[in-house]
């Protein structure tokens, strides 16, 4: 009796523990996968990884066509490179520019694909470099104003415009070379040093230029001397002359042409001299002259525009024919 009555309550106990277990079997095996799969969390992740990229399965895209414009536009660098050639042949430096630079004492550093050239020279204890760029041609087509002459004589096309004044005090047309300053700050020209009236003018050096005023090149001239410092000097050359903007002045030489932010910033601090313009003007003409003294003189100012076109026009060709490789 007992033994039977024990059996028939324990008979729910039973039933109700089998369900439990069932119950969270089902819920632990979600449906399909393998019962050792749900034992390992990380194989169940793997699946589902797995299974999720099925479903967002797509088909291998075909590559898009070649761009239509492509053969045009290769056609048309091919043309104007071809144009550019026959009106100057880019590898063939000018005459007047080679009689130059077999001349000068500085050496030409010109690299392909740079704006820059860079000359140098040793003078003495002095190393001198001087450096200029393309983009001073490239300026002039987006400002036409800096074609104009620098000096006040610039202003007039016929030397008898110009005010009595001006004459009286030894003003210069820009047919001159500059020859130093007379009291007045005019530029003072020798009657054998005058350019003559012509279309084209050849000076002692060879370097041929028309009247046609030419554009400013700006120049940056670094004087170093060792133990000594750099004096650094900023310059316009146009129509053969040479013309101071500012002077500068480095103990340190090395600040002349910082290579870190640290000496950016020292240099930015510096104190490297006054106004060029609040000079007196006997000073002004001394350092004329020693600019003139170690060969940036009449005959650089005009070989330096003449050397920027020369490049310029090089460059624009390698470009063009590097585009056109490019999309062909």
């Amino acid at each position: 009796m007992l033994s039977v009555r024990s059996l028939v309550r324990s008979a729910p106990r039973t039933a109700r523990a089998f369900s439990n277990q069932t119950i969270r079997t089902s819920i632990k095996t979600p449906c399909g996968i393998p019962r050792q799969a749900a034992t390992n969390p990380a194989s169940w992740t793997r699946m589902q990884y797995t299974r999720g990229l099925a479903a967002f399965s797509t088909s291998v895209e075909r590559a898009e066509p070649e761009g239509q414009v492509n053969a045009e536009l290769a056609g048309k660098l091919a043309q104007e490179l071809a144009l550019e050639k026959e009106m100057r042949d880019p590898d063939t430096i000018p005459e007047h520019l080679k009689e130059f630079l077999d001349n000068t004492p500085f050496q030409l550093q010109d690299t392909p694909g740079s704006e820059e050239i860079v000359m140098t020279r040793a003078f003495g204890d002095e190393k001198i470099k001087v450096t200029f760029s393309v983009d001073d041609l490239n300026n002039v087509d987006e400002d036409p104003d800096q074609m104009q002459d620098h000096g006040m004589e610039d202003e007039f096309d016929d030397p008898s415009d110009l005010p009595t004044e001006a004459q009286a005090n030894g003003g210069n047309t820009k047919a001159s070379i500059n020859q130093g300053r007379t009291a007045g700050g005019n530029f003072k020209v020798a009657p054998e040093d005058s350019i003559e009236s012509s279309e084209n003018v050849q000076n002692e050096e060879g370097i041929e230029h028309d009247n046609e005023p030419s554009f400013p090149a700006h120049l940056l001239v670094t004087v170093e001397r060792a133990n000594k410092g750099s004096l650094q000097i900023e310059a316009i050359a146009q129509d053969g002359l040479i013309v101071i903007d500012n002077i500068y002045f480095y103990k340190d030489a090395s600040l002349a042409d910082p290579k870190t932010a640290e000496q950016e910033r020292t240099a930015a601090r510096a104190y490297t001299g006054p106004p060029y313009g609040n000079l007196d003007e006997d000073l002004q003409i001394l350092f004329e002259n020693y600019l003139s003294e170690r060969g940036i003189n009449t005959t650089m100012a005009l070989f330096v525009p003449e050397y920027i076109d020369y490049k310029e026009q090089r460059e624009y060709t390698q470009w063009l024919s590097n585009v056109q490789n490019f999309v062909e």
